[in-house]
């Protein structure tokens, strides 16, 4: 009983220990408590209790040794929580969609371009996410056709800049890209809206096909997932042996668009490096490599010379084709390897590279 009552006037000692550290915070003042016999500082104060709580002696070593690791750790934190601010973008842009269809209920059952506006806003909206934090720029959008055609283009870690070049697109030229996404995208809670109204295809031949038939402009990232999270600095393309999209743009009649964007890696970072993390993709294939960085990195996609389509040429060699473009495009663009430090300082030069 003795030992409740003492934890109870521990807790009262700690509780007006730290009203009064915060009230001498605020009003700047040299006041002082008594936590037993001896006066002292609210901090102090605060200190003694907690000891006498705990029973650890010294605890004020321990408190200092914590604060301290805290300074060191926070930066390490910031960079692994930035790229967060990515997902959130994507729920926002959820949440806005559901206000939208909310808003306009009545209107969706008489329009046939009910979501053109959500689709202007969210276009806004990351346009200028974009342009704040990335500087971002268009380069050789001239280069893509009036009619359909297929955008291949390389993966960062994340699609950000994709997202970024579909909404200037839109909002420039009024033209809408859709892109075909790995399957694990279907699979993220609260996306399915997102991925309807943008109309985010899963990818069978048969249905880009189709699109392209119809005249729309599609974008695929031949590396997937997998050039996503192990590609590195040195821009390595990683395609293995797909070509499916050449087979696409054949059967389609349609021309293949290489795009790039520069310093695409050096806003997100991936562990991809680490063998462990490989070998877990490949067997469970989930994006389970650690993300780091969302730096505000100068970013500029750029978009090459079509590739115009040949009635006798081979999936493999169109393939080889695109894949020598965008390599081009690379290597003209982008300093190897790349550098975050001169890839932030490249946010503060008034003039555009050269195209």
């Amino acid at each position: 009983m003795i030992k409740q009552y003492r934890q109870v006037y521990l807790f009262e000692d700690l509780f007006i220990c730290l009203y009064f550290l915060i009230k001498q915070e605020m009003i700047g003042g040299n006041e002082s408590c008594t936590a037993g016999p001896i006066p002292m500082s609210y901090l102090t104060c605060l200190t003694y209790v907690l000891g006498e709580w705990t029973g650890v002696e010294h605890i004020e070593d321990y408190l200092s040794y914590a604060v301290y690791l805290l300074w060191v750790l926070f930066p390490l934190a910031v960079v692994f929580l930035l790229p967060g601010v990515l997902v959130i973008l994507f729920y926002v842009s959820i949440l806005l969609l559901h206000i939208y269809k909310r808003k306009n209920e009545l209107k969706e059952a008489y329009s046939n371009d009910f979501w053109d506006g959500a689709k202007q806003m969210l276009a806004t909206l990351w346009d200028g996410h974009g342009r704040i934090w990335h500087g971002y720029e268009l380069h050789g959008a001239e280069n893509i056709p009036e009619g359909p055609g297929l955008i291949v283009f390389y993966h960062g870690a994340t699609p950000a800049d994709y997202v970024y070049f579909m909404a200037r697109l839109l909002i420039q030229r009024k033209r809408y890209c859709h892109v075909v996404a790995d399957h694990f995208v279907f699979r993220l809670p609260g996306f399915k809206i997102l991925l309807d109204v943008h109309g985010v295809m899963h990818g069978p031949k048969e249905e880009c096909v189709t699109a392209l038939k119809k005249g729309c402009l599609i974008a695929i990232a031949p590396g997937g997932v997998r050039e996503a999270l192990f590609s590195d600095e040195m821009y390595t393309i990683i395609w293995g042996n797909r070509k499916g999209f050449a087979q696409v743009a054949i059967d389609a009649k349609v021309p293949i668009i290489p795009m790039f964007t520069q310093n695409v890696r050096e806003g997100i970072r991936t562990l991809g490096g680490i063998k462990i993390f490989r070998s877990l993709y490949e067997r469970i294939r989930l994006p389970v490599v650690p993300m780091y960085g969302g730096f505000p990195v100068k970013l500029r996609t750029f978009i090459g010379e079509p590739i115009p389509y040949e009635p006798n040429i081979t999936a493999e060699e169109l393939t080889a084709k695109t894949k020598a473009a965008l390599q081009a495009l690379i290597e003209k663009h982008q300093k190897i390897p790349g550098n975050i430090f001169r890839a932030l300082m490249e946010r503060f030069q008034t003039q555009k590279k050269e195209d």
